[in-house]
């Protein structure tokens, strides 16, 4: 912890203006634009809530955003780590909260599921400029209020798609900077036609070459919505999607490529006859993904409301690699003889497909009058996903046929679940909520998995969820919050593969907090116990497409206090710092090592930093001018769970500059921003994200087994500089 006692004077003196309150609210609309927020009420919860969260606003997401993925976005909120494999923040990118990884991490948009059904996880890198059509998104700390999809072991994040228009708008946004990085989007709305009828869009271009040797990316997206609105209705047809190709840098480095050559990208790489060491040109991910949403929200009375939401995904693509003088038998491939000698190997290219279908329809009501919020409704969904594997060239292709598939097999899933909750005001001082949901879940799949194992799962599990809290307001300007949450989840399709016997995960979350709010001045104090039973927690390792793997992890828990604050020093002068302290263990942990069993007693939960710290000094010497400096301290933490020192990833403290200025013509343009973002200003060389694996090897003493160990490590990018200008009329 060499920086830790910088990082505390850091939160004292200097976080982000992207980071809110939790008391924070959406701006004010209308009567009929708050038809937009009933997207989003059956799995958001109000300032006011035994529920840990953060609201974060368009306009603050618009400070930063110059074509980052929304995980950097999120860098400054409370309990949050984030890391980019492409080291820049474009790309496959990925954030972790109170330490729990992304697939353990529910995330909606517009109240529909958007995690991966099988996977589990969030793919950031099919959503690209996504941040440019999102109204307000919220986060909730824990397990939070009960949701549609898998369970939020950690967090949930959801998302409000941009609200609509009542006037004709259009907005041009163009972005440059390092790693020759850019950004270009168009928006447009035609405002309510007839007092009734939006069209709204955007089309947005995303390129960047990275930090890391040739993990380039290149996003394509866009957004359309069109939504009829009156009094009491809002009927929305929300469409978005978009290609990315990126180049793989998901392999990491090791120990000595991390002195010698940060920068470096072993992906592709392989000798030609001559010797000479290349790198395959398109050694890439490339990954189409299509979402259809139709949302119909009915205004009955003062105390009734409806939502329907309808949801059709349609996911394909594949990522493509160079293999240098793999065995044939990897492939099911016949032994050759070629001029009298055999063959068994080959360098090849090689395809390994994703084809999916995810449905969705959720259903919900809320009535409310003066004293009780009460809510209930439904959601189910099915996903059929096939995963197959194609040689499109080989050396040697032996019996193989053009389209052959090595591997073939199918993903099917269906999740049933229904919910009440409730708020209800006991008094003018005492708040009760409650929350039952049940949930059914079952998983098949058939076929084998790409090492040509047969994959058989048929499981299907019912969790029953409740939640309940109360929070009690001292004044007007205190409140106490205490909740219980009980959370289920099931594995997912790499745990399967990992080991059949896999369990599902359980969580018992306890939540205690203190809200201040006076004037201007706000602060927040949490703090949680988290009780896992078979939590599924990282193991280190990795698989051969840089999925992190897991395992059941027996009893284990994370306690922690989570603090924030917005502290007006003068009328220009604002400081915005958060800070987390946290003891995250497993029980009791047992390896293999050097051929026996070790119990290594209690040991820090892998990738669960004790510290995590943020801050932002805002300086807004005139009303058009804002510059902010933005710190981030992380601790270290292990890669293991093993606690092995070779898995211990060093404590880091990053600062960025963060500038806009705004113009407002007279003519042509209403708006005219310009946005500026200096990247961990003092060019710290850090290490945000990496993997830890152990094997046994052979040496010449019969019998005796050593067991070896390695580390992978994923380099993030030293000082840069994104710039960008933003055309609104």
């Amino acid at each position: 912890m060499k920086h830790f006692s910088v990082a505390v004077i850091a939160v004292a003196l200097t976080l982000s203006s992207t980071v809110t309150a939790q008391n924070q609210q959406p701006q004010d609309t209308t009567k009929a634009e708050k038809l937009d927020e009933v997207l989003v009420k059956a799995v958001r919860v109000d300032a006011n809530s035994p529920i840990t969260h953060s609201n974060l606003s368009k306009e603050e997401i618009a400070k930063r955003n110059l074509g980052q993925d929304i995980p950097i976005l999120l860098n400054f909120l409370p309990s949050v780590v984030t890391t980019s494999d492409a080291g820049a923040g474009i790309g496959y990118t990925g954030l972790r909260i109170r330490g729990v990884s992304s697939q353990s991490t529910n995330v909606t948009i517009n109240g529909i599921p958007y995690s991966d059904a099988e996977s589990l996880g969030t793919f950031w890198v099919n959503l690209g400029d996504f941040s440019s059509s999102v109204e307000n998104l919220q986060v909730q700390r824990g397990v939070g209020t009960s949701t549609n999809g898998s369970g939020a072991f950690g967090a949930s994040i959801n998302l409000l798609t941009d609200a609509f228009s009542k006037e004709a708008t259009g907005e041009i946004a163009n972005s440059f900077g390092s790693f020759n990085s850019r950004k270009h989007t168009v928006k447009y709305s035609t405002g309510l036609m007839n007092d009734h009828f939006e069209i709204a869009g955007r089309l947005s271009n995303i390129e960047s070459d990275g930090y890391i040797d040739r993990a380039s990316t290149s996003l394509k997206s866009y957004f359309l919505q069109g939504s009829y609105v009156d009094d009491n209705r809002l009927i929305k047809a929300v469409l978005f999607g978009g290609n990315n190709v990126t180049y793989q840098s998901w392999f990491g480095i090791d120990r000595d490529q991390l002195r010698d050559d940060r920068r470096f990208n072993p992906a592709g790489q392989y000798e030609d006859e001559n010797g000479i060491t290349r790198f395959y040109d398109n050694e890439v991910d490339d990954y189409r993904q299509d979402h259809y949403q139709l949302h119909w929200n009915e205004r009955y009375n003062r105390n009734w409301s409806t939502n329907v939401g309808l949801n059709y995904t349609y996911g394909r693509g594949f990522f493509e690699q160079y293999r240098e003088d793999d065995d044939f038998a990897t492939y099911g491939l016949d032994p050759l003889t070629v001029n009298g000698q055999p063959v068994n190997t080959t360098d090849l290219i090689r395809r390994r497909w994703l084809d999916n279908d995810y449905y969705v329809i959720n259903a919900s009501a809320n009535y409310k009058n003066n004293e009780i919020d009460l809510i209930f409704g439904t959601s189910f969904s099915h996903y059929d996903g096939d995963h197959f594997g194609e040689i499109i060239w080989a050396r040697f292709a032996s019996q193989s046929e053009i389209r052959d598939r090595y591997y073939d097999g199918n993903g099917k899933k269906n999740d049933f679940s229904a919910f009440a909750k409730a708020t209800y005001k006991l008094n003018d001082r005492v708040q009760l909520y409650g929350d039952l949901q049940v949930r059914n879940v079952n998983y098949e799949t058939s076929g084998i998995t790409s090492d040509l194992v047969e994959l058989e799962v048929d499981e299907n599990y019912t969790f029953f969820n409740p939640k309940a809290g109360v929070t009690y307001r001292l004044n007007d300007d205190n409140d106490l919050y205490l909740s219980y949450a009980r959370a289920n989840r099931e594995p997912n399709r790499n745990d399967f593969e990992s080991n059949p016997d896999i369990k599902p995960e359980k969580l018992n979350d306890f939540e205690l907090g203190w809200r201040h709010n006076k004037g201007n001045f706000t602060f927040n104090a949490n703090g949680y116990l988290m009780l896992y039973e078979e939590q599924l927690t990282l193991s280190g390792e990795i698989n051969d497409v840089g999925a992190p793997l897991r395992t059941n992890s027996g009893e284990s828990y994370r306690l922690g206090v989570e603090l924030e604050a917005i502290i007006p020093v003068t009328r220009q002068l604002t400081l915005q710092p958060n800070l987390t302290l946290s003891s995250n263990k497993n029980v009791e942990t047992i390896r293999s090592f050097d051929g026996g069993l070790q119990n290594l007693g209690s040991t820090d939960i892998a990738f669960s930093p004790n510290v995590i710290a943020a801050n932002a000094i805002v300086f807004q010497p005139v009303r058009d001018f804002q510059v902010s400096l933005l710190s981030k301290y992380v601790g270290e933490q292990f890669m293991s769970n093993t606690e092995a020192r070779a898995s211990k990833l060093a404590d880091y403290f990053v600062n960025d500059i963060n500038l806009i200025y705004t113009i407002q013509p007279k003519s042509i343009f209403d708006t005219i921003v310009f946005t500026g973002l200096i990247n961990n200003i003092f060019d710290e060389q850090y290490v945000s994200n990496g993997y830890y694996f152990t094997f046994d090897d052979d040496f010449s003493n019969p019998g005796t087994i050593a067991t070896q160990e390695g580390a992978g490590y994923y380099p993030q990018a030293g000082i840069n500089f994104l710039a960008g200008v933003t055309f609104t009329f």
